[in-house]
């Protein structure tokens, strides 16, 4: 039997929010115009001085003047550095998309396509487009590795009604779950429901054998011991958040990832009102990419371009 002591939940991410952010000044000093803009991608991309691809020969590479290309200095050959990218056959200024990407690190609740509309002056049409666009970008971006140490389970339940009232199965409603390691990232998923099979699945694929898990009382999360997995389940329906095992010396509980869908779905209630589910992926990717750099200034930014 599981020794327990019930100990007052811990406030996720206390003291972690004192990061200066990039302000806006700061932004337009640094990207005055496209080709200041353009001169960033090249750089990240491929450098402004690299072997070049045709000739073979280290060369550096200056700008074509009303291109978004560079000439190589030994043979002229031309290199494209937005091919390829989510700048790819877009008439919309460079500096307009990135000030978009400022938009969306500097936010803590997310951007919705009003708001960019507003913000950048162009058309709903292609606000929601470069919205999309960041999004993906910002997954990719986050990039994946196995969770380990202490690792905190929670699924919740986003948007949808029945009958006028709000609940936790009401139709309607889209289910994440999201892995939250002690200190370090957060990763998160769209799941179709809270089988054992299902839950289990994104466990193995997502945390190490061997960490610590903190569940809740969920009847899924059960299997977790039979599968190498040290497990703890806090039982919410009994009033406890937080409870101290003597056997393993570990803490268990479940208020950081808790912490983050609170975040998220008072973002989603607030800012963009409504999810459609075959998107939700995205805007997961979006709030997770923010939540694992947030003690990150300009290097958020610099994410970002560097996985284009």
């Amino acid at each position: 039997m599981t020794t327990r002591k019930r100990t007052r939940p811990s406030k996720a991410g206390k003291g972690e929010r004192n990061v200066q952010a990039f302000s806006v000044r700061e932004f337009f000093a640094e990207f005055k115009d496209d080709d200041t803009c353009l001169n960033r991608v090249m750089e990240v991309r491929y450098g402004m001085r690299h072997v070049c691809g045709k000739c073979g020969v280290e060369s550096t590479f200056h700008k074509i003047t009303g291109r978004r290309a560079f000439a190589c200095a030994a043979c002229g050959d031309h290199v494209y550095p937005c091919a390829g990218t989510i700048f790819q056959d877009s008439r919309t200024p460079l500096q307009t998309w990135f000030y978009a990407i400022y938009l969306f690190i500097a936010t803590r609740h997310g951007v919705s396509g009003k708001e960019l509309q507003r913000t950048l002056g162009v058309t709903y049409k292609c606000a929601y487009r470069i919205g999309m666009q960041i999004r993906k970008l910002m997954a990719t971006a986050d990039g994946f590795e196995m969770l380990k140490g202490h690792v905190e389970l929670d699924e919740a339940y986003v948007g949808g009604r029945r009958s006028g009232k709000r609940g936790r199965g009401a139709e309607g409603k889209t289910i994440v779950m999201g892995a939250k390691e002690r200190g370090g990232k957060i990763v998160t998923k769209l799941i179709p429901d809270v089988r054992k099979e299902i839950l289990r699945g994104v466990v193995l694929d997502t945390v190490e054998k061997g960490a610590v898990v903190s569940t809740d009382e969920l009847y899924s999360y059960g299997l977790l011991t039979d599968d190498g997995y040290q497990h703890g389940a806090v039982k919410h329906v009994a009033k406890e958040w937080a409870y101290f095992d003597y056997r393993t010396g570990e803490t268990h509980h479940t208020n950081h990832v808790e912490s983050f869908w609170k975040l998220f779905k008072k973002s989603v209630a607030s800012t963009h009102i409504h999810i459609n589910a075959k998107h939700m992926d995205r805007y997961l990717g979006e709030f997770s990419f923010r939540s694992n750099h947030r003690q990150m200034r300009n290097t958020m930014f610099d994410l970002l371009i560097a996985a284009l």
